[in-house]
């Protein structure tokens, strides 16, 4: 007899028992190749002996030291390395739990700075149709997922949203992508004036974008272009790579591949690669330096911020991406799963996209690729082949509402950076399958 609360009560999960490397096993004894690392966390896979090492020797030092009273050497040291490899102008580092509690620590650093500078009229947030920012209320409000929004609607603060920039969707066949990028980018700039310049606090965005779309890349020159409008108006641009960041995309953070730096910079899911909760906001020198030189004094906290163990076990998992080459590794291994989704469904009659970067990749399922027709949500095909692949050793990472919170359904695929080519191709085979098997039970 079970006591927990699961996501979904009309499925009894297995129970987890072990995990090594790309693999997870149950009570049962069946192995589950783990392609999605969960949620995009397990970046090292499972079971790794230097972290698991790292854990050990801290929780034998010391395990929790509240940060009303203490900071701790691992937590020093990480932000330490953080801030060395992060985009320019970071020069601080505000640890967390997870990625939600990122997004919120954020958005109140983003109210309190402007507080701090004498602008307490900026109040308000934009962010984009067809994102996902967390399921706290802060970060549901700055989020753009209907599904998850609509029932906690009454209690989300009012927030503004424009295009995403998702040319696959909604890039018209005539329009080159860097009139599209402007274009939607533009979208930012009418919203901020008609808000009033001088109310507008910050502007957030995925880089990459995830759960809700699926592995949406913006076009070249559209952040770029977010970059100038924001510093135009005084709006902070805070860059949401909790899910796209840490190397997932085959750099360390998906905006080095954009050409710009936030004033605020989310992460979580692969600094601490699942082996202890953990997620930061990487803060510039000038944020900082305002709280100090004003009220002395950040109005938030947690609990568990700064947890010595959780940044013990970051740090560690840091130092492993880093030494053991595991980023190049990702976009080389990236490159590879591209090419093979490719040849599996480049021209299959139900896929209509394949897109990503690094091993961030995700496949759109259509009725009809000549009109990238959806299939009807009543089917909710995602959770089928959701179902249809675990049940063939497959963790994939589905997803409906693609298109605009209803229509459209497709798949991520987020393996561990350690995954080699041969899993790779059982990984594609296996989803194939489960894609073809769901579709015609439709």
């Amino acid at each position: 007899m079970r006591h927990t609360f699961p996501r979904d009560m009309r499925f009894l999960p297995p129970i987890a028992v072990a995990a090594e490397g790309v693999y997870i096993e149950d009570s049962a004894g069946r192995r589950y190749i783990d392609a999605s690392s969960g949620a995009g966390v397990s970046c090292l896979g499972h079971g790794h002996p230097a972290i698991i090492e790292a854990i050990r020797r801290q929780a034998e030092r010391i395990a929790y030291a509240h940060t009303g009273f203490f900071t701790t050497e691992p937590a020093e040291a990480l932000a330490e390395h953080l801030v060395r490899h992060a985009p320019a102008g970071m020069d601080r580092v505000y640890f967390v739990c997870d990625g939600s509690e990122g997004i919120e620590a954020s958005l109140k650093m983003a109210r309190q700075y402007f507080l701090e500078i004498g602008q307490p009229q900026r109040r308000r947030f934009i962010s984009r149709r067809q994102s996902y920012h967390g399921n706290t209320l802060g970060a549901l409000a700055v989020g753009g997922n209907v599904a998850r929004r609509e029932p906690f609607q009454p209690l989300l603060m009012d927030v503004s949203l424009v295009a995403p920039c998702f040319a696959y969707r909604f890039k018209p066949e005539h329009e080159g992508e860097e009139a599209y990028g402007r274009r939607v980018a533009d979208e930012l700039e009418a919203e901020i004036l008609r808000l009033g310049p001088d109310t507008v606090a910050g502007f957030v965005a995925e880089t990459v974008v995830g759960a809700t779309a699926g592995c949406v890349p913006a076009v070249p020159g559209y952040f770029r272009r977010i970059r100038e409008i924001c510093d135009r108006f005084g709006v902070l641009l805070i860059l949401d790579e909790v899910m796209c960041g840490m190397g997932r995309t085959g750099t360390l953070h998906a905006c080095e591949q954009e050409g710009i730096a936030p004033d605020l910079l989310v992460i979580a899911k692969g600094l601490g690669g699942g082996y202890q909760p953990i997620g930061a906001v990487l803060v510039t020198g000038r944020i900082y330096d305002a709280f100090a030189a004003g009220s002395g004094f950040f109005q938030h906290g947690h609990t568990y911020l700064a947890h010595a163990t959780a940044c013990a076990a970051a740090l560690a998992v840091q130092r492993v991406l880093h030494e053991d080459g595991l980023i190049t590794r990702c976009a080389e291994r990236g490159t590879y799963l591209e090419a093979r989704l490719q040849e599996r469904f480049g021209n299959h009659r139900h896929v209509g996209d394949i897109r990503g970067r690094g091993l961030f990749r995700a496949i759109e399922l259509v009725a009809d690729r000549a009109r990238k027709a959806s299939f009807d949500p009543a089917a909710r095909l995602h959770s089928r082949i959701k179902h249809a692949a675990f049940e063939r050793g497959l963790m994939v990472y589905p997803m409906g509402g693609t298109v605009d919170g209803r229509l459209g359904d497709h798949v991520v695929l987020a393996p561990p950076f350690i995954i080699e080519e041969a899993e790779i191709d059982t990984v594609v085979s296996r989803l194939g399958d489960a894609v073809d098997a769901a579709i015609a039970a439709l």
